[in-house]
């Protein structure tokens, strides 16, 4: 029995069965995109954490800022007294946050709390109690996070009642046959049947959508969105948490848009591997909240706070941003390749280096292949690769590999993939496959 092994059998029998593991592995130690578990194999790693380290682990910058926070204080709690590195922060955020305007943040410590301090803060600002999000949304663990979550199996089974006053319409997505006016005629279906615009706060939406299958959202669909709130008087929340922080080519990914969300969330990689999540807004909406409404024990650690500063001044000064949309060129190209070579993969998509292919049946998107997509992550875990699935059907393959990843790692993590596909996938695909344009 290897050191995996052991461990596996310790977890087992001392962790809640809940908490699921993509891959047998333990990590021993990592170092930008690699990682060694304790049996000492390598691994190229293509899932950054479930994309929190765009920087890479260990970033050296990162961990000297981490590293001097932590020979001055680690915790204080905000709420009895401050510190510089909290208030740094807020003000770079707001910064960079795209729109007219004054704007000012929250920091909290996981995305499921910047979630559900967006609602409270929308509320707040509106006095109503409504919000809708769309299906294949993903926005957290906790119970209204869940209820805004949509996609039932595993996140929401077993786990209702959920709060009230939560709605969902279909989110677009052409290769499931779901046109922008489809989504938006879903949208008008919920404010006929469901609830009045006058009672809706917020609707909330990942401009790319995360487990759902990193599906972006179309820019028409983004405007008109914009417009619906703006026509109703409602706050429109950008759930940034997966798609932020660089990963798209932006700081966030709005910028894509042209357009601004009037609350924004971020987490994952804004602080390169330590906990810290952010709500930026305008700063009129955020200061709708009363004093002591707002806050956590451990929210905006400075810990994390130094590290999030360290984390914005690499992306900065390694032109993260750029590298992202080359890094992203690079990988929809090996994918495409990939796609021609074996037709059950039905599509590649995304934004920067937010990539994912789709597995399905003959590369019918209307038979998705979660088992061969399963297969698929496994082998290349085998081969040295690791990788994550994502999507409602649990049928696509998605790539968070660190935009500081150098190219020979990238294209050796590409090769494993390549080779894993050739694998599995080979004999699943029909002659004729079904895909809608690269976009």
């Amino acid at each position: 029995m290897d050191g995996n092994e052991s461990l596996l059998a310790r977890r087992q029998a001392a962790v809640a069965r809940g908490v699921s593991m993509a891959h047998p592995v333990f990590v021993d130690r990592a170092e930008n995109a690699l990682l060694w578990d304790v049996a000492g194999r390598r691994y190229v790693d293509f899932a950054g954490g479930i994309a929190v380290l765009n920087t890479g682990h260990r970033h050296p910058r990162v961990i000297e800022a981490a590293r001097a926070q932590l020979e001055r204080v680690t915790h204080a709690c905000f709420q009895v007294t401050g510190y510089e590195p909290y208030v740094a922060l807020c003000e770079r955020l707001n910064a960079l946050a795209p729109g007219p305007g004054a704007k000012k943040t929250l920091l909290m410590t996981t995305g499921a709390e910047a979630v559900e301090n967006a609602v409270k803060i929308a509320r707040a600002a509106t006095g109503r109690p409504a919000v809708i999000a769309f299906g294949g949304g993903f926005h957290g663990r906790t119970l209204l996070a869940l209820a805004l979550t949509g996609k039932v199996d595993p996140y929401k089974a077993g786990f209702g009642p959920f709060p009230a006053d939560v709605f969902h319409a279909p989110f677009p997505n052409a290769l499931h046959g779901v046109s922008v006016e489809d989504a938006l005629d879903g949208l008008a279906a919920v404010f006929r049947s469901d609830v009045e615009p006058a009672r809706v706060a917020a609707i909330v939406f990942e401009p790319v959508q995360g487990e759902g299958g990193f599906c972006a959202a179309p820019p028409e669909f983004v405007r008109r969105l914009r417009e619906t709130c703006d026509r109703h008087g409602i706050l429109l929340v950008a759930d940034e948490i997966q798609c932020g922080a660089g990963r798209t080519g932006r700081m966030f990914a709005m910028e894509h848009y042209g357009l601004a969300a009037d609350i924004t969330t971020l987490a994952k990689s804004l602080a390169g591997g330590f906990p810290l999540s952010a709500v930026v807004g305008r700063a009129e909406v955020m200061d709708a909240c009363p004093p002591g409404g707002l806050g956590g024990t451990y929210a905006g650690n400075p810990v994390a706070c130094a590290a999030a500063l360290a984390v914005l001044d690499v992306f900065e000064s390694e032109g993260i941003f750029a590298r992202a949309d080359a890094l992203g060129a690079k990988l929809r190209a090996r994918l495409e390749e990939l796609a021609v070579r074996h037709p059950a993969i039905a599509d590649v998509r995304g934004l920067g280096a937010m990539i994912a292919f789709e597995v399905c049946e003959d590369g019918d998107p209307a038979k998705p292949a979660a088992e061969l997509t399963k297969r698929l992550t496994a082998r290349a875990r085998e081969l040295g690769l690791i990788l994550l699935s994502c999507g409602t059907h649990g049928n696509v393959v998605r790539i968070l590999v660190p935009i500081t990843a150098e190219d020979a790692l990238v294209d050796e993590g590409l090769a494993i993939l390549s080779q894993a596909a050739a694998d599995v996938l080979a004999d699943s695909g029909a002659t004729v496959r079904m895909r809608r344009p690269a976009g």
